[in-house]
């Protein structure tokens, strides 16, 4: 219906616009003369026509099309598109006065070219770097002092820290100080991850179904979750790491690959890992451990026990002690983001058998 309507406005339109500029090409005053009507009707019937052939290409199309646009693009893409439409408007009054002593009629069209390209540029640039200049404004010196307080007071989770399970546990305690954000997106990972037909990954999507519902229930800090999309990025880890540069959050994640990329790109990332490792048991080269060998290590003779916060201990020459508890001497200790590995040397014989 409303392209049929649209298709009738345009035929009137485009049918008076005919009728009027053959009325002024032929200077037709006379309407009694069959010569002139002639040639005037087929013209402003034909205008009309292509009046309504052409119009939804001019109002619906265009209409459609920065429909599809609006709804794509997120409000930090509107708002600098509306920014740089208004600098360039801005930048091209300059030229209007100089433009405006021109012979006629580029005094008259140059003005209104020059300003629609202009705001076009402006749109263009401001919405293909919004991210370039948006970093400009998180490093401005006032803005840095403040982003401690305003932006990195947020944290986004990805799938990966909401499966492990152990986020649950620190919030908790209320040692977390930074709003907890599960954009929609990871939302949906999840529910795919529980939806599987695989039984581990289905137990694990709902583990971390169960980890968000007590996330919600006993948090100390407040638990959200939103609908920003990026729908520029496909994989979720991308989405991720481009919503937490545009909101200027930090991402929460014991995902090694996700850690690097996103510190690549200027994003705060707080590995769970990391956290466990701080407040794993010090242990220094030297000290006597009491340990119980469980299995053969990698290399030849090598035996290995855990800690009771599950740290490896490597014990050179304790594969032949299997299954006994053994006093050893820590030797090394070696910490990375994976985890802490202690290797030690036999100090006596067996304390006890398994």
């Amino acid at each position: 219906m409303t392209d049929a309507i649209i298709k009738i406005v345009g035929f009137i339109i485009f049918l008076v616009i005919g009728f009027e500029g053959g009325m002024a090409v032929g200077k037709v005053s006379d309407f009694t003369d069959l010569s002139t009507l002639r040639w005037l009707v087929p013209v402003t019937v034909v205008t009309g026509l292509v009046g309504a052939i052409i119009s939804p290409w001019l109002t619906i199309k265009p209409a459609r099309y920065i429909n599809r646009v609006i709804k794509r693009a997120s409000v930090v893409e509107l708002i600098s598109a509306a920014a740089g439409m208004g600098i360039g408007l801005v930048l091209s009054a300059l030229f209007t006065i100089p433009l405006s002593t021109l012979p006629s009629p580029f005094n008259k069209v140059l003005p209104v070219l020059v300003s629609l390209v202009m705001a076009y540029i402006g749109v263009v640039a401001a919405v293909t770097r919004h991210e370039d200049f948006l970093d400009l404004w998180r490093k401005h010196p006032i803005r840095r002092k403040t982003a401690m307080s305003e932006s990195l007071k947020k944290v986004l989770l990805d799938t990966s820290v909401i499966i492990d399970g152990r986020i649950a546990d620190v919030s908790k305690t209320g040692f977390l100080a930074y709003e907890m954000i599960i954009p929609r997106f990871v939302l949906n990972e999840l529910q795919f991850v529980a939806d599987s037909s695989d039984a581990l990954r289905r137990n694990r999507g709902r583990r971390g179904l169960e980890v968000l519902r007590r996330l919600q229930e006993d948090s100390k800090t407040q638990v959200s979750i939103i609908d920003a999309d990026v729908p520029e990025a496909r994989q979720v880890d991308d989405k991720l790491v481009q919503l937490a540069r545009r909101m200027g959050a930090a991402i929460m994640t014991n995902d090694y690959n996700l850690n690097r990329v996103a510190a690549l790109q200027g994003v705060k990332v707080l590995n769970v890992n990391d956290l466990a490792n701080a407040v794993k048991t010090v242990v220094l080269p030297g000290e006597p451990l009491d340990i119980q060998i469980i299995q053969e290590g990698k290399e030849i003779g090598q035996g290995v026990g855990f800690l009771d916060d599950g740290t490896m201990v490597v014990v050179e020459n304790g594969k032949r002690l299997i299954g006994h508890t053994v006093t050893v001497t820590v030797t090394k200790v070696l910490q990375t983001s994976a985890g802490k590995m202690i290797f030690a040397q036999m100090q006596g014989r067996p304390a006890q058998r398994r």
